[in-house]
């Protein structure tokens, strides 16, 4: 446990910054879930609903550095892609 004062307060807000980052990643992971679901039932229109959900978690996670920039746009990029390649041999 911490002993000085400042410790303390680093602990305090280390707890609060660990769930806010554990919240912001089950968002993110939750609407990827939903959107592979929907792609695999070839629910294109679910899927294409979840799209613009899943682009704003990742943004938001990317923002707060909870992913990295890069990784954000991978996988936009991938789900984009995924959706479009679904579109066509439908």
């Amino acid at each position: 446990m911490p002993i000085t004062k400042s410790a303390k307060k680093a602990l305090r807000q280390n707890k609060k910054r660990r769930l806010r980052n554990l919240k912001t990643t089950k968002k993110f992971k939750e609407a990827i879930r939903q959107y592979k679901k929907a792609i695999e039932a070839k629910n294109l229109e679910e899927a294409k609903r979840l799209l613009p959900l899943i682009y704003k978690n990742l943004d938001k996670a990317a923002k707060i550095n909870i992913i990295k920039r890069n990784k954000a746009s991978r996988l936009k990029s991938r789900f984009s892609k995924k959706l479009n390649a679904k579109r066509l041999f439908v």
